[in-house]
Parts: C-alpha cells; structure tokens; sequence
C-alpha cells in the first residue's frame, strides 16, 4: 500500500518539526557552554598573569586554561554554525512540505 502525496508531506512536516525542536536544544545548549566559556575567560582575566588555577587535573598555569577556553570557543562556534545550517535546511523543508499540503487540499487531494 503506497502513501498518498498528502500523508507523505504530513510525515516530512511533522519530522522536520521534531528535528527543529532537537536541533533548538542543542543550539539552547550550545549558548549556555558558550555562555559558561566567556564567564570562566572573564574570571581569569581579573587574575594576575602568573597565578596558577585549579582545574580537574590539578594545578595549571592560567595562560594554558585560556587557550583551552579560547579553543573550546571556537569548536562552540563551528557547532553553532552547522546547527544553525540545519535549522535553515529543516524550516525550509518544513515550510515547503505545508506549501505542498496546503496546495493538494486546494485541489481536492488529486
């Protein structure tokens, strides 16, 4: 038994919607260690230059915990942009796969 052109467009929209939910989380998410970088970076910078921080593998110097930071940043940012390439792509599709449903209701469902 084949799908109908309607019930295949509903299936793509309600799949790009619950994809753009994801998506939307993970970029919630993205924000909040970007967020948690930058107040971690502006913590160092009220530091002297030459004092040692803490981390979970022990005593490191402060100029190692700001490249870390600052290369977290970026892997954050690239994350960011690829999420937000997919958050286009699904909203396009989305709203193309409504397009198309409105218009096979237009017609009668032919």
């Amino acid at each position: 038994m084949s799908m109908s052109p309607a019930d295949m467009q509903k299936q793509k929209a309600q799949f790009c919607q619950q994809q753009m939910v994801i998506v939307k989380t993970q970029m919630n998410t993205k924000n909040r260690e970007n967020r948690m970088l930058q107040l971690t970076a502006a913590e160092l910078d009220g530091l002297p230059s030459d004092a040692n921080v803490y981390e979970g593998v022990g005593k490191i110097p402060k100029t190692d915990v700001k490249v870390r930071l600052t290369k977290d940043q970026e892997t954050i940012k690239k994350d960011m942009e690829g999420l937000e390439k997919k958050m286009h792509y699904l909203e396009t599709t989305y709203n193309n796969s409504k397009t198309h449903l409105d218009a096979i209701f237009k017609n009668g469902g032919r």
